[in-house]
């Protein structure tokens, strides 16, 4: 049968999709291939977020058609619903399937056509890509499970909405029977979404996110559930009660905050003032004392100041972030930012970047200095390593196999993570004559 590989790229969403592509593909009857240049279909799952999430996409094509000529490549995803001309044109790509027409990628893959491009308005989509995923995929100990797609947001800056349509659930019976069968394999599940907190606000569901927290704790034997990003907004004080006092969900915060400046915020469109961000983290450190809590930080927006940048820059410094994703403002057309005169220079984006990025190790590094001496609970992962629940990765300091719920004792600090303390003396004792 037809061989074939799926390269993922961007969110925890975007991985989570790759892997129901190739449940799709393999329950039609292709076969997954160890690389690249071994496969007939090459599936590029991609990201649109960025300039260089389009770039590194356009990159991987060219690579590919270079060293694997006879193979087909099959751009899907984000970037293929949101510019799928332009893909359509690159050497070596037979076809372009957008997010609109990504669950009928197996059968689409089997025309024999070339420069097919298969993309509709997405806010006409009301289909889930609900294959049952089976496997973990790249991250071969902690599978993303999608929950949530789409998005009702409309922040000035992100194209989004236009290449995910609105919001949409996984039924609540889909969700525990994928993760009962992800259970059996599997100590940690991550749920992801484009806006996971939004799951189960549309017609037809009387559930939020909590209550389907609860649901899973009580009817699968998941050891381990960890969230991926939710919006201030939705980190009600219920849900982190929840967080807080379960000990199968990991004690770990994603919060986006984009800025710390109010006057920003409303610029981007963003539905939080910086005030209640803050009683979010706040309430966050006071329930967990030794959380994870994160945000993506966005710099150079259109029009942001000093002032501005400087405003974000005292607000994360006073709140107790333990690590900062931050990324420099990307014009995506079709966005109202886009269009704004006031774009701030390029050289100015990086330069921020690059203090925002110092302060995050800082931050960083301050809270791994806290846990040599101390138990954390983990995970076991590939090339031995583990992640906290915490989300701090450990080098082991004994070989363990992957898939392992473990207590690790703390050794040491590294250079960006833990290393577990050595379980027998680096030298013999000294024997007295």
């Amino acid at each position: 049968m037809p061989k074939f590989v799926v390269h993922n790229f961007g969110c925890r969403a975007s991985q989570a999709d790759g892997a129901a592509i190739e449940s799709l593909l393999e329950r039609s009857g292709y076969t997954p291939a160890d690389t690249s240049n071994s496969a007939e279909f090459v599936v590029l799952n991609t990201c649109t977020v960025t300039n260089t999430a389009d770039a590194e996409v356009r990159q991987i094509v060219r690579r590919v058609h270079r060293e694997n000529p006879e193979a087909r490549i099959v751009v899907t995803g984000c970037y293929a619903q949101r510019a799928p001309d332009e893909i359509s044109q690159l050497p070596g790509v037979a076809m372009v399937v957008g997010n609109s027409h990504k669950t009928q990628i197996a059968e689409l893959m089997s025309t024999p056509y070339h420069g097919q491009v298969h993309v509709g308005d997405i806010f006409d989509s009301r289909e889930f890509l609900s294959t049952p995923v089976e496997d973990a995929s790249g991250d071969r100990s902690r599978p993303n499970l999608k929950i949530q797609d789409g998005c009702g947001n409309r922040c000035s800056f992100c194209i989004i909405p236009y290449v995910r349509g609105r919001s949409r659930s996984a039924p609540l019976q889909q969700v525990i029977d994928q993760v009962r069968s992800l259970s059996e394999r599997y100590p940690e599940v991550v749920l992801t979404g484009i806006n996971l907190g939004r799951w189960g606000r549309e017609a037809g569901f009387d559930m939020r996110l909590a209550d389907l927290l609860r649901v899973l704790l009580n009817e699968t034997d998941i050891r381990r559930l960890r969230l991926s990003s939710v919006e201030p907004m939705d980190w009600s004080d219920d849900l982190l009660k929840l967080v807080a006092t379960s000990p199968r969900i990991a004690k770990h915060i994603h919060i986006p905050l984009q800025s710390g400046s109010d006057t920003v915020l409303r610029r981007m469109h963003r539905r939080y003032r910086p005030k209640h961000y803050e009683s979010r983290v706040r309430l966050a450190r006071e329930l967990m004392p030794d959380a994870a809590i994160g945000a993506d930080v966005m710099v150079g927006f259109p029009g942001e100041t000093e002032a501005e940048f400087d405003e974000t820059q005292a607000f994360i410094e006073r709140l107790p972030f333990t690590y900062l994703h931050i990324f420099p403002y990307s014009e995506r057309p079709g966005t109202p930012a886009a269009e704004r005169a006031d774009q701030v220079p390029e050289a100015t984006r990086k330069a921020r970047g690059r203090v925002l990025k110092q302060l995050g190790l800082q931050k960083n590094a301050e809270f791994r200095g806290r846990f040599p001496g101390t138990t954390l609970s983990a995970v076991t992962m590939e090339n031995n390593r583990a992640t906290t629940s915490n989300y701090l990765t450990v080098e082991l300091s004994q070989p363990r196999p992957p898939r392992q719920l473990v207590d690790i004792d703390i050794g040491e600090t590294t250079d960006g993570g833990l290393r577990e303390g050595c379980p027998f003396p680096m030298f013999p004792a000294r024997v007295s004559a």
